[in-house]
Parts: C-alpha cells; structure tokens; sequence
C-alpha cells in the first residue's frame, strides 16, 4: 500500500525520517493549537479592555466547565484519531470510511446532550462553586450562549481529529485561521461597536467555529481519493462505534478528571476574590499557549504511533517516540525559560491594573518551571494512545490530578494560613500544579519504560500479530480490515 503525500493530501508517516516527519506534521497542530487559543484570548483581552476586570473575570471563570461539558467531543475526536490513523496504517479503506460515517452520527448526539445538560446545570453549577456574586450573572450568560453552538464546536473537534488521524494537519490549520480572523472581527464589532457585552464575545465565538466546522465537512466530502463519505456509512454500528469509545472514552474521562481538578482548585481561587481569578485567568491565558508546544507533539505522537503500529514498525515507532519526546522537552524548557523574562509585558496586554499584572507575573514565573515535565507527559501519552493503549493514561491522569494537583492546592493553602492571610498564600494553587507537572512527568516515564503498551495492536489485528510478537486475544480492539488502499 503506497500514498501519495502532499500539502492538503494524508501524510504516511510509516517512512521518511522519524523526527522529520514529526516536526513537520506537528508545526501545523502548533499554529492551529495557537490559533484556536486565541478564539478565548481575544475574547479576555477584548472584554478585558472594553468591559472591565470583573467581565474578564466572569469570562475565564467560564473556562472549566465548558470544559466539562464537551467531554464527549473529546471522547470522540480522540477515539476517531486513533482509529483512523491505524485503519490508514493497515491499508483498510472500508474501515476508515465506517470510522467517519459512525463519527458524524455520533457528533449530532454528543452535541444535543452537551447542549441540554449545559443548559441545565450552567448556572447551578457556578452557584455551587461560591462564584462572586459580581460575576456570575456575566458568567451564566456567556456560558448558555457558547452551549447553544455546540453542535460547531462537536463538528470542529472532532473533525479535526479525523484529519489528524489521516496525517493532514494543514487543511484543519487554514480553516481554523479563516475562523479565527472572523472571531477577532466579531469580537471588536459585536464588544466594542456595539456594546454586547460578554454576550457578543460568544456569539464571535460560536459563529467562527460554526465556520471551522463546515469548511471540515466540505474538505471530508472532496477525500475522495482516501475514503468513501457516502450515506450509507452515516449511522451507528456497533462495532466501529464502540471501538471509538473504547479508545476515546479514556481520554474523555482524563478531559473530564482535568476539568473537575480545574472546577475544584476554581472553587479555591473564588475564595481569594475578582482581582484573583482575573490575574489566574490572565496566566491561563499565557500559559495555554506556552503549552502548545508541548500539546502539539502529543497529537502527532499519537499520529505517528498509530500509523506505525497499525503497519506493524514496532521499532519505527520507539525511535520516532525518543526523538520526538527529546525535542518537545527541549522546546518546553526554551519557552518556560522566555516566560520567565516575557511574563510582565504579556500580562499588561490584558489589564492596566498593576496588582493583576505583578500577581499574573509571578504564577507565570511558577508555572514555566515545570513545562518540560508537561512535554514528557503529553508525548508518552501520546504514543501510549497512539498505540492503542488509551486506559493507562487515563489512571495516571487521575492519580495526577486528584491525587496530586487538587489536594496539594488544599493542602499547601491550608498550611500557609495565617490572620493575615485566613485562606493561605495564592501562589500555593501554582505550586501546586509545578508540582504535579514533575511527579506526573515521573509516572509516565516509569510506566512507559515497562512498554506493555506495545501490546495494543489494532487494525489489520490478525495479520499483524505475528509481526509484532503478539497474541490475537492481546489485539481485541477493533473489527477485522476488510478492503485494503490500492495505488
């Protein structure tokens, strides 16, 4: 099985040099990554600017549980990554045509349920984590119109996640920066021209990731040459269905896991009042994109990993793992090093307020001590996922977090209480996910070198056992290929 690579085409990642491949499939996923950040950032500094820290802050306070809520859509995208890149992998063209059609069905559920649910407990929700009561009237509103375009957001994801199964990353990157351009324009005209208010930051959001999400579809339907978007593979089937949520459900629970850690340490940080969450969201803003990096070779790790595996180069895979994890940590430590100095002029984009910059100031300085143990984590994830083995790093996502993140936030706030400060020192909240970059970045590497993750073969299951040593019992994931690519 050959294929053809070019800008716009699928890139196979099974020959070529290992790093250069990734790099190159990876550079796209960072400017998209950056780009698609800035739908939030644009909103922060836009309403930053034109309404005032405390709509800043009800907007960042938005963030996890909007997270929470779109669980499903990373479930999913992740599950169609992974299943798409290894049915291209082992030159099936029925199987990845089933993969999409069940991915499309499955889009408009998870957005109906995200939807509904949202709008049920949004407020509820806030109110149970002791939001301030200046905020989170703001909060509610932006929260219910961003859920009501859900069903854009679903599309986009994991659409995108079916492209970067296929080894594209550069059609999702130019759909994702015509989006992004239209959410800067409406940002200003809906803000600024016309006084809206937070809601007119949603409605710039929504409406470019409705965008996004048509220009996916329309590129799905011309792939003419790879798989087949017919009618009759747009419906469920049990199979294919549930090898998506068999690989992606771990990775929604890990989504799921973060955002909780995320809800329960912002149900610390309301405590320490507006100027508080304002300077967190400020930071998060930052360090979102510091992290991009990082994040960005993760996903093409997991590419990469499930091509190779889904053709059967156990070996390719390994030594494009240790070259690409090598490179990512280094770009990491080159980035937190540039924070470091960087922090105080990118905080002053957002606010005047000097008391929010100098505190946004230093939880950057905090948090860019860690970002090379970030780069670890996301790349042996990456390939752990890539390879099939999607449940190990979700358990390690959750000791991680709830064993590690949240109750050393609680803990270290706790023991630095004084009368001064009858709820502990802010900064404890970032030295404690310092801390959990470095412990979590330790885990990883001590359960990917047992390398039991090499036991998760996929598509072409059968034919590709013996190259790899293994068992079929051991490679029960995915249904059988049924139609091999031909030149």
């Amino acid at each position: 099985m050959t294929r053809k690579n070019g800008l716009f085409r699928p890139v196979d990642m099974t020959v070529g040099e290992p790093w250069k491949q990734i790099v190159i499939f990876m550079i796209p996923l960072l400017i998209g990554n950056v780009v698609q950040q800035l739908y939030n950032t644009v909103d922060s500094i836009v309403v930053g600017r034109f309404l005032g820290d405390d709509a800043l802050a009800a907007v960042g306070s938005a963030g996890p549980i909007v997270n929470l809520l779109i669980v499903l859509f990373v479930g999913i995208g992740m599950g169609a990554s992974i299943m798409v890149a290894q049915y291209l992998g082992a030159g099936d063209r029925e199987g990845v045509s089933r993969s999409v059609g069940n991915c499309v069905v499955m889009i408009v559920i998870a957005a109906a349920l995200v939807t509904g649910i949202g709008l049920l407990i949004a407020r509820p929700l806030l109110t149970a984590l002791n939001t301030p009561a200046v905020l989170i009237d703001n909060c509610a509103l932006y929260l219910r119109i961003l859920l009501s375009g859900s069903i854009g957001l679903g599309f986009y994801n994991i659409l995108c996640g079916v492209l970067r199964g296929m080894g594209d990353s550069i059609s999702a990157l130019i759909y994702l920066i015509i989006a992004s351009v239209l959410n800067i324009i409406l940002d200003v005209l809906f803000v600024a021209g016309f006084g809206m208010g937070v809601e007119g930051a949603a409605l710039a959001t929504i409406i470019a990731q409705g965008l996004s999400a048509v220009l996916c579809v329309l590129k799905l339907i011309r792939m003419k040459d790879v798989f087949d978007f017919d009618r009759k593979y747009l419906r469920i089937e049990r199979d294919y269905t549930g090898g998506i949520l068999r690989l992606g459900v771990p990775s929604g629970v890990t989504q799921v896991i973060l955002s909780m850690s995320m809800i329960l340490v912002q149900a610390l940080n309301n405590r320490f009042g507006a100027t508080f969450i304002a300077a967190s969201v400020i930071c998060s803003r930052i360090d979102a994109f510091a992290m991009m990096p990082a994040m960005s070779f993760g996903n093409a790790m997991t590419t990469y990993a499930g091509q190779n595996m889904g053709a059967g180069n156990i070996c390719r895979t390994e030594e494009g793992a240790k070259q690409g994890i090598i490179l990512a940590v280094a770009t990491s430590g080159a980035i937190g090093a540039l924070l470091c100095v960087l922090g105080r002029p990118l905080a002053s984009i957002f606010t005047d307020t000097e008391e929010i910059v100098v505190m946004s100031q230093r939880f950057i300085r905090i948090l860019s001590l860690g970002y090379m143990g970030l780069a670890g984590v996301h790349c042996m994830a990456g390939v752990m996922r890539g390879a099939g083995e999607t449940l190990v790093p979700m358990w390690l996502s959750i000791i991680q977090l709830f064993g590690m993140r949240v109750p050393l936030a609680y803990l270290l706030c706790y023991l630095t209480r004084s009368p001064e400060l009858p709820y502990g020192v802010k900064e404890m909240t970032y030295v404690s996910l310092l801390m959990s970059f470095v412990l979590g970045c330790l885990m990883h590497w001590l359960v990917y070198r047992q390398g039991k993750w090499k036991a998760k073969v996929v598509a072409g299951r059968n034919q590709r056992a013996t190259a790899v040593g293994l068992s079929e019992e051991q490679t029960e994931i995915f249904p059988e290929p049924t139609e091999v690519f031909r030149e």
